[in-house]
């Protein structure tokens, strides 16, 4: 006969999670997290009420020994990457300082699915515990995984829920025409009454002479240099100015009194991640929005300035009024400017070509002196109102032929018209293939035809609309020469930068020392040096 087993159960004396004896009485070393996702003075009662509770919660439990409460502030939970003192406090706990972790709820915790799944993973391996109080789940616990699996997916959706509420409620106010501002950051205007932008008188200056000095050809480099120079505070209320600040400025149609809205929109409501509107989501163009401070033809002329610049091979961000004008009639590259004997009492500012010394054969076109540049300048002018009155007669024929532009702008509507038939017969032929079966290679064959078709049509309607925009663009330049022109005073004539970049397109300089004046209304006069 055989003996029955006998079978002796040694029960675990070591936690696999703590690697604690179970039988030893220790201090749970405890820590908690506060959050409030805003800085409003509500939530901000409710994060001071949260520090005060748990500090209170912990200290009052005997077996916990209270380490710290780790807040963050005004900050959102839908990722953790920001979170500083969340961050801290997990890299704590992992480190050995902190035993469990006490926080309000799973949305408290966290909002993200993924962060919070793999932050609770990471505590887990490393014998940490987090106990959400709302829910009373102890991660530790043989069914706190999956609760927090299920609790983090609604906070999840409860956050997308938000987000796109807030998407829903701005876009409903960029459709009703509602302009917000950045005021802080903002220079001409103020938050008035009903929330209508405001001007502040003093801001408003310092707008219009920034435009000002774009339209008498500084560039932004240089508006930038003398706005830092007369100690004039940036829209940050910083002491530099940048080139981009300027810029954003010039571009900036809220100046105008208009405002375009949705410029950028939020393509991940988790990671926060904005993204420039390029066609993905409406736009809203809100015209006499609030009052202006730049008068909308004023602000179209340098918004032509600016595009004249920017398609301009020989524009330069040098502060001289000459930088890319003088031309070397050698080889055809800009004149630069060189300072000689820097540092004497002789020091003299020349241009001279900036490939005069570069490889191959040396251009034999002499250097210039600023002051006499300026002399040979008037000397020109001179001869250009010999006959003003017809000077200016010839001029306005041009002006007028160059703003005719009937021509193009049916050429544009036509192409335009075509393009909404190919598009809809684009339209058309994918509801077809999608109610009904069809032969996918001939459908294929045909729809690259038509999108090719309609690339072909938008590329012509792109060089119609660049070319009515040159022709702008030089009967902008024209208008304001022939306006310069008429209105100098004959006895008087001077240099000025305004008067230089108003009427002068570029200059030539020949190795026989002949200067070639090329004026803005078409003239050309020589100078000898």
């Amino acid at each position: 006969m055989t003996n029955s087993k006998n079978i002796t159960v040694i029960p675990a004396t070591i936690n696999p999670l703590t690697r604690l004896p179970k039988t030893a009485i220790q201090l749970r070393r405890v820590a908690a997290h506060a959050r409030v996702s805003t800085d409003s003075e509500e939530q901000l009662t409710s994060y001071e009420a949260q520090v005060d509770y748990y500090t209170r919660y912990i200290h009052n439990k005997p077996d916990w020994q209270f380490v710290d409460v780790y807040t963050d502030e005004g900050i959102s939970a839908t990722n953790t990457k920001k979170r500083e003192a969340f961050n801290r406090m997990v890299a704590d706990a992992l480190d050995g300082k902190i035993d469990l972790i006490v926080t309000k709820s799973v949305s408290r915790f966290a909002r993200n699915t993924v962060d919070s799944l793999t932050t609770v993973r990471k505590l887990k391996d490393a014998g940490v515990e987090v106990y959400y109080e709302k829910e009373n789940i102890w991660t530790l616990d043989s069914k706190g995984e999956l609760l927090i699996t299920i609790m983090s997916s609604l906070a999840q959706e409860e956050s997308q829920s938000i987000s796109e509420n807030v998407t829903w409620g701005q876009r409903k106010r960029f459709a009703d025409g509602k302009v917000s501002i950045p005021y802080g950051h903002f220079l001409g205007y103020r938050k008035g009454a009903n929330g209508i932008p405001e001007i502040v008188p003093e801001e408003a200056e310092i707008v219009r002479t920034i435009y000002r000095m774009c339209i008498e050809g500084q560039s932004t480099n240089a508006i930038a240099r003398q706005l830092t120079q007369q100690g004039i505070p940036t829209p940050a209320k910083k002491t530099v100015w940048q080139k981009a600040t300027v810029e954003s400025i010039l571009r900036n149609e809220k100046y105008k009194g208009a405002a375009l809205l949705q410029k950028s929109f939020t393509v991940d409501f988790l990671q926060k991640k904005m993204k420039v509107n390029e066609g993905e989501v409406p736009q809203y163009y809100v015209e006499h929005s609030h009052e202006a401070i730049i008068k909308p033809a004023e602000w179209d002329k340098v918004q032509l300035e600016l595009a004249r610049r920017k398609n301009s091979s020989r524009y330069t961000v040098c502060n001289s009024p000459f930088a890319g004008k003088i031309i070397c009639g050698d080889c055809g590259e800009i004149y630069g400017s060189k300072v000689w004997h820097s540092t004497s009492k002789y020091r003299r500012t020349i241009w001279r070509c900036n490939a005069k010394y570069g490889s191959g054969d040396l251009c034999r076109t002499p250097h210039l002196y600023e002051d006499d540049l300026k002399r040979y300048f008037i000397t020109a002018l001179s001869q250009l109102l010999t006959d003003r009155t017809a000077l200016l007669e010839d001029g306005r024929l041009i002006l007028n032929d160059l703003l005719d532009t009937a021509t193009l702008d049916a050429d544009s509507n036509r192409t335009l018209q075509e393009m909404d038939v190919v598009a809809g017969m684009i339209r058309q032929m994918v509801n077809e293939n999608a109610n009904q079966a069809t032969d996918q290679v001939a459908y294929a064959d045909r729809y690259n035809s038509l999108v090719e078709r309609y690339e072909k049509l938008q590329a012509e309607y792109d060089a119609l609309l660049q070319q009515k925009e040159r022709r702008q663009i030089q009967a902008e330049a024209i208008g304001n020469c022939l306006t310069a022109l008429e209105e100098l005073d004959l006895l008087e004539i001077t240099f000025t930068d305004a008067l230089w970049n108003t009427i002068v397109d570029h200059v030539m300089l020949y190795a026989d020392s002949r200067l070639m004046f090329h004026f803005k209304n078409g003239a050309e006069k020589i100078v000898q040096m």
